[in-house]
């Protein structure tokens, strides 16, 4: 997979690093940890602008998290709450769980959004309950921006700074990523193992 980003970012550009980040917030196993510190590493040879690799890489995941955000949006809460009742416990939430979901999404979504962007795991997850809970586009759009951003010029930058070594970065995040992620896997069986139907009157 890596001589592929490899190959891609350097046929195409900044046009490529925005797919690829588009591609990873849609299919997570492809990792921004090895796309950006390559497109990093692409700069230092002086092929590509480092912020330009940062606004493309950014573009990207915001274009991502927008598909997840309007998937959500056309759920919508209602839907959701119907399949709750049907499908609790695969869905592995009660319909008065997701009112409080709502509840706490609204009073702290003006950090969850971007700090959501800045961990590995989540930063996909992040855009569904601001679709699902009628967030608006606009501050969705900047939110997911500022934590984006931060995000993509942190690992670009690493890349750009480490050189050939670019790949170093993702033998470091790379284990945080899988950690986190068999965390929320194991979480996930944990809650429908776990799930009482009777809990939801």
């Amino acid at each position: 997979m890596t001589d592929w980003i490899t190959n891609l970012i350097e046929s195409t550009g900044y046009l490529g690093i925005m797919l690829l980040m588009f591609l990873e917030n849609l299919f997570p196993p492809l990792p921004s940890e090895v796309i950006m510190p390559m497109a990093g590493f692409t700069a230092s040879r002086g092929e590509l602008s480092i912020v330009g690799v940062v606004v493309a890489g950014t573009a990207g995941t915001v274009l991502g998290a927008l598909f997840w955000y309007s998937v959500a949006r056309w759920l919508g809460e209602e839907r959701l709450k119907h399949l709750a009742n049907r499908y609790g416990r695969w869905i592995t939430l009660h319909p008065r769980e997701i009112d409080r979901i709502d509840d706490w999404f609204d009073r702290h979504s003006r950090w969850a959004v971007p700090v959501g962007h800045l961990v590995p795991g989540i930063r996909t997850l992040i855009s569904i309950p601001a679709g699902l809970f009628g967030m608006k586009p606009l501050p969705f759009v900047l939110l997911t921006t500022l934590g984006a951003g931060a995000w993509t010029a942190a690992l670009g930058t690493a890349g750009y700074v480490l050189g050939a070594k670019f790949d170093s970065v993702e033998r470091w995040m790379g284990p945080v990523s899988t950690a986190i992620m068999a965390g929320i896997a194991l979480y996930y069986v944990y809650r429908v193992a776990t799930f009482r139907r009777g809990e939801t009157a």
